[in-house]
Order: C-alpha cells, then structure tokens, then sequence
C-alpha cells in the first residue's frame, strides 16, 4: 500500500510541529497542514509562553509552586492537579528547548531575559518576543522540522474522514480539490480551536473545529466543549469575523480599561482590577455595558512613554494604527471576543484519547490543565508538554507495529450535490446569541434543536465534498456538542 506511516500528524501549529520533533528520527511521519505552514492559532499568540525557568546567574522570587496555584485559582480550581503539576513542572525543559532551537526571547539590558506580566499571575514569568510571541515560537518550530528528512509535509490538505483499523487509522484527505487517502499506526490530532463557530473571533479562519468532529465520529470522548474562553481586549472592528487581539500583556504592563465614560469600573466587580483573569474581566465588561447600557470599551496605556510602548508592542502599534488609532496618545475600542477552548477531546497524561493510539494536543485536547479558565499565557506552553508527552508515548510502542495495514476504503458518492448556503452563518448566530460570555438558557434549547436540524442534514446528506463542507461538517457537530453540554 502506499501513502502508509507510522504517524500521522493532523495540524501544524505549535503543538503538531513540536510532536514531530520530539518523536524518533526513524519514524515515518506525515504532517497535514490544513492551508500554508504559518497559518494557525499559535503564530497569533501575543503574550508569550508563561514558565518558572532560571537558568546560571538569572534568579527571580518565582516558583512553581506559585504557578501552579495561579492556574488553579484561573481555573476556578476544576482543574485537573496532576495535569497542572506536569504542566508547570516541564516549563523549564520545554523553553530550554526553545532556546536550544533558536528561539529569540526578549532580555534586560544586562542580557537576562525579561519576563512580564499578564492577568492572574502572581509573577513576572511570560517569556515574550516582544509582541508576536506565537510567530517566533512557530517560525523557530518550522524551521526544525523542515531540516527531518522522516517528516513530508502535506500542505493546504484537509482530513475528510477518519476511520480505525485492525492496524490503525486511515484518513480520507482532500488536496488541491482532489480525494486521497493515507494509513498509520498512531494517529495525532493538533487541529486547534474552533473559533470560527462564532461571528467574532480572534482566531485564524481555520479553526473550525474539524478534528474534535472527527475524533467524535470514531468515538472518542469530548469532554467540557461549553468551557469557551472569551477574551476581554480584542479590537472593537466588527467589520470582520476575525478580531485583532489586544495581549493581555498590555493590561501587564498597566494600561485601564475603561467604559463608555472614560471611566475606570473594574474596581466594581473585582479587587484584581485590569488584571483579574481573562473571564473575570470579560463577565465584568458586559455586565458593566447592562449597567451603562453602552457596548463602547476603551483599553488605555497613553499615559505611558510612548517610545516604550512602540518597542515593547511594535505589532500592536503598528496594526491599530492601520484601524486609525495610536495607542501611545488615545485609548483604544475594545470588546470581549471568542478566543480559546479549554475543553475538548479528551486525554490521559500521555495525550493519548479513549480511543488507543489515537492522540490530541494543543487546543483541540483537553488535558485538564486549565479548568473552567485558562491562566494567559499558558497555552504555548501546554501545547509543548503534553505533545512531547505524547511523542514519548509513541516512541515507546513503535517497536510493536508491523509493517501490514489493513487498506480501508472510503466509499466515492454517487451525483453529489453543492451545499446549500446558509448552514454556517446560521451556526455562528446561533452561538453567538445564545452561549456569548454569560449564556441565554432559553435561546441555547432553541439553538440547538436547530444545530441538531443542521447536522443531521448535512451528514445524511449527499453533497460535494469541498473545504465549506467539511468545515460546516465540523462547525455544525461542534456546535451540537457544545449546546448539548448546557442544555
């Protein structure tokens, strides 16, 4: 048979690509990337990487005991404290890896590195370059794996189906319009979020949830998808679903939040101020905008020197510059935004699912490391972990695999037909109506026994498999399984 490996690897953010890396030079690897390399979730990623790590002669008043107590208190302590301990534990080795690859990370003019901080941390820990931490992690990863001659690189390619095996799994694929498969022994899903299931998101428009769908059509346990975080500083644009973020590295550094008065408020809902966790923050916007009755938010930093703010938040200065505001002299239009996912498919400490040989990592799992809500900054580096702890897992169970592959088929249909239009618009309404910041019960019932209507349809239906059908596929089962959860 051809197109046969030993893993295949479905998504290329940080977590697919450092997989890769991490499992032996002798394994045959297949890396699916659902449009260009550079295009995920990770290379939007601002803050940074949080993480006890001092190496010779560059000492701080951190520990990980105090990470760990950071993340639980984030996560409304339901998080799971196993995952969190290995979690913070494995920050020194994973940003000494960084490095070690070539990773750039800003230092202090006597050359220590310099750490910032962001909302929910107890100390200065975010490991950043400057602005654009994601960028710089992902660029240092690709440039890695482009240099293994065990890994091919399948670019602008999409999973259709999964299926399992007698030896594994095969995958249905879609490059450059045509159908193909490919077969494996381990099977690691690294899709990412699933942003786009709502009309106003920071997320890149890829992140539609397709291997969360998939893992869930093998049989994989999905566990706590409602858990969505929404990040209070995304640029106020609605023109376009996908919003510029505001790091919360720039609350880090002390600018205001303010409301429709150019009022500071948050001191009326939490001690923490502008720098309580990102759902204490995003809960107190809206309620704030109820009392005022007022959708206008302003994030302010100008009464900073301005050639700091330029150095230290060039790519946001630059971008919300373009939108005709500068942030060193005005404050600037914000308004909570869907971000990130703390639930997902479901894994052990080894990343691996309910299902054997089946892994996830990154945005797509959930580990339950960040309970009801993600600590900043966290997410690179859970993305790190636990897809190196997978790829020890694999290695250790390599040796057991044969060369044979049982050939799975994936059935041609017969006369297919164009999707309606609509499915995906109604979907993102849908959510973003009745499960945004605080949820409405009563819309969400209706919601979903309409999301219910879609999905069976567009399964049960015969229509063209292309890009906007697999993607409303994975938006319509998603959807299903989030609303189902707070029914």
């Amino acid at each position: 048979m051809e197109n046969t490996y030993d893993v295949i690897i479905a998504g290329c953010g940080a977590a697919g690509l450092y997989h890769a890396i991490n499992l032996p030079r002798n394994t045959r690897i297949l890396l699916l990337c659902k449009q260009e390399l550079t295009l995920c979730n990770s290379a939007l990623a601002q803050g940074g990487i949080a993480g006890v790590y001092q190496p010779d002669g560059d000492t701080t008043d951190d520990c990980t005991d105090l990470h760990v107590q950071d993340t639980l208190i984030a996560g409304g302590f339901k998080n799971n404290n196993e995952a969190v301990q290995l979690l913070v534990d494995n920050a020194k080795f994973e940003i000494g890896t960084l490095l070690e690859l070539g990773a750039d990370f800003d230092r202090t003019p006597d050359g220590k590195f310099h750490r910032t901080l962001e909302g929910g941390h107890s100390r200065h820990r975010i490991f950043h370059h400057k602005d654009s931490t994601g960028a710089e992690i992902l660029n240092t990863l690709i440039r890695k794996v482009k240099t293994l001659s065990n890994v091919t690189i399948m670019e602008n390619t999409m999973m259709v189906n999964l299926k399992k095996s007698s030896t594994g799994f095969s995958v249905q694929l879609l490059h450059n319009g045509n159908l193909s498969s490919a077969h494996c022994h381990f099977m690691t899903i690294c899709t990412g979020g699933i942003g786009r299931i709502y009309e106003f998101t920071t997320n890149s428009k890829i992140a539609t949830g397709d291997g969360i769908a998939m893992a869930y059509g093998i049989g994989a346990k999905i566990k706590n998808l409602h858990l969505i975080q929404f990040h209070p500083t995304a640029f106020n644009n609605h023109h376009t679903r996908e919003c510029f973020l505001i790091s919360e590295a720039v609350r880090g550094e002390g600018a205001y939040l303010l409301n429709c008065n150019k009022e500071r408020f948050m001191q009326l809902y939490d001690e923490r101020l502008e720098l309580a966790p990102r759902d204490v923050v995003s809960r107190s916007i809206v309620l704030e905008s109820r009392r005022t009755g007022s959708s206008d938010f302003f994030l302010d930093i100008s009464y900073k020197d301005s050639e700091f703010i330029k150095n230290r938040f060039p790519m946001i200065y630059e971008s919300v510059l373009e939108q005709g505001y500068d942030i060193t002299k005005e404050p600037i239009p914000i308004f909570p935004c869907q971000h990130y996912l703390m639930g997902g498919i479901n894994v052990d400490r080894k990343s691996e699912t309910s299902e054997p040989n089946l892994f996830a990592c990154g945005e797509c799992s959930h580990t339950g490391v960040h309970g009801n809500n993600r600590l900043a900054s966290n997410s690179l580096l859970e993305a790190l972990v636990f897809s190196r702890q997978a790829a020890l897992a694999i290695s250790e169970r390599l040796h057991t695999c044969t060369q044979d592959f049982e050939e799975v088929q994936f059935p041609e249909k017969e006369n297919p037909q164009p999707m309606p239009k609509g499915f995906r618009t109604e979907i993102r309404h849908i959510m973003q109506e009745s499960c945004f910041v605080i949820p409405d019960s009563a819309k969400i019932l209706e919601g979903f026994e309409r999301i219910r209507e879609i999905r069976k349809q567009l399964l049960n239906g015969n229509y063209i498999i292309d890009s906007n059908y697999i993607e409303a596929c994975s938006l319509a089962t998603v959807g299903y399984l989030i609303l189902k959860e707070v029914i």
